[in-house]
């Protein structure tokens, strides 16, 4: 299954103010469940919206069986952009919303703006668990009141996905330790990234990595502040480190070091299997992604990806979601008892072998299902993936998120990260970048 967690985005939805009028019609929707639980002899049936790759599949019919009574009704949209304009839509109308719906990250912004439209799980125990995840992952899902309006799935601590075969091709290191050496170690920096990949590219004349989409999304999740401020502000034309980065990056592209692909197509998977590109940026839920590519391009283990425990730049995180619970939800207990089954540990352990959606739940993260072997495990050449990601999980720190944060990747920066792959200049794709931004009116 093709799948994103930070995704295109055909047009921007101007619904915003009327999201934020309905929001107050949307939360008087239920409160809580006025018919019994669900058994046998009082049926319910439970809808969930899902996107992506989430590894939440196995879970319903367990969920089922373990739940006589309770039916789930699930729909999974192919990617987290049009999972927001879905949400978006059905939110502004006040109708068709289902009963869990998954928030991804990037725009938990925009739902936290309207969060008196979600149902407060503390009224259904969720303060007496919120030890069980990673603090900064329940600070994001609590809004000003203090009311948590979705359980944490993953989180998407970053590793470099590469191609072992490729790199020895070149004559670099392929085994997995000596390229996490190659790239700098616990002290790798983009400038060391875009060395490597510029000898990369003078020794095979190919390009090194996927596109400057996903680098350039990385680069920004890793500053201490993105597109906005700790406050709210807008964060982008003053941004001293968010240029430095963008003309790294340009620079980089104007080199060849990117192979210019489309993002979550690759050629259908080929770019994976015919040595188009050699390294790109890995978040853990991004591994099924990689491994789903190889195999729908007729590739294997054998074609030689492997998984590094390094990241320039230092820690740094990717995407993650939420599971909430919709206001108008008519049976908000039982929905919120199945968003809360989704994410314990044994879910998430479930979701991390189903799809390397790496948790946000702290027992999880130490369970063997996450630390031992797998077959993600075994394609990637044996890496230990899960040991790898809580590695790079260590020192993560949750960025402020702007309501408008993913429109802001996908339609100001889109453009300008394919401008500088299909050779514009990077001061010329920096300005239309923010012309853009002004005609959005973006603030």
């Amino acid at each position: 299954m093709k799948s994103s967690r930070t995704t295109r985005l055909a047009k921007v939805v101007a619904l915003t103010s009327s999201i934020a009028l309905l929001a107050a019609g949307c939360s008087s929707g239920a409160s809580k469940d006025a018919a019994q639980p669900a058994s046998a002899d009082n049926p319910v049936t439970l809808t969930v919206t899902t996107f992506g790759t989430q590894g939440l599949d196995p879970l319903y019919k367990q969920y089922e069986k373990e739940n006589p009574g309770v039916t789930i009704e699930a729909t999974n949209i192919d990617t987290g952009g049009n999972a927001l304009t879905d949400w978006k839509t059905k939110q502004a109308a006040g109708a068709g919303l289902p009963d869990v719906q998954a928030v991804e990250e990037g725009w938990l912004g925009q739902v936290m703006t309207v969060s008196d439209s979600f149902t407060d799980l503390n009224e259904y125990g969720a303060s007496d668990i919120s030890g069980d995840w990673v603090d900064w992952k329940v600070k994001q899902a609590t809004d000003a009141d203090g009311r948590t309006i979705g359980y944490g799935t993953d989180i998407g601590p970053m590793g470099l996905c590469y191609n072992s075969k490729l790199f020895k091709a070149a004559g670099l290191p392929s085994d997995r330790d000596k390229v996490a050496e190659l790239f700098g170690g616990e002290d790798a920096t983009w400038d060391d990234f875009f060395s490597v990949g510029a000898d990369y590219v003078k020794k095979t004349d190919k390009a090194f990595y996927d596109q400057s989409g996903f680098v350039w999304n990385a680069m920004v999740n890793q500053l201490d502040e993105g597109y906005y401020k700790a406050d709210g502000t807008l964060n982008i034309d003053s941004n001293a480190e968010l240029r430095k980065r963008w003309d790294q990056l340009s620079d980089a592209a104007s080199k060849g070091l990117s192979s210019g692909q489309t993002q979550w197509d690759w050629g259908k998977g080929q770019a994976f299997v015919d040595g188009s590109f050699a390294v790109m940026p890995c978040p853990g839920w991004m591994l099924g992604n990689v491994k789903g590519q190889v195999e729908g391009a007729g590739g294997d283990a054998s074609d030689g990806w492997d998984f590094a425990d390094v990241f320039p730049g230092g820690p740094a995180n990717w995407g993650g979601a939420f599971l909430t619970v919709p206001s108008t939800s008519k049976h908000p207990a039982e929905a919120a008892k199945l968003a809360q089954y989704l994410t314990n540990a044994t879910s998430q352990a479930t979701s991390f072998e189903e799809a390397g959606a790496f948790p946000s739940n702290l027992e999880a993260q130490k369970s063997k299902a996450v630390t031992g072997e797998n077959d993600l495990t075994k394609f990637f050449n044996g890496a230990p993936i899960g040991e790898i990601l809580g590695h790079r999980a260590e020192g993560v720190k949750a960025q402020y998120k702007g309501a408008d944060d993913s429109v802001i990747q996908e339609q100001v920066f889109g453009p300008a990260t394919i401008a500088i792959d299909k050779g514009t200049d990077g001061e010329a794709a920096w300005n239309s970048a923010l012309s853009t931004l002004q005609e959005l009116e973006i603030k």
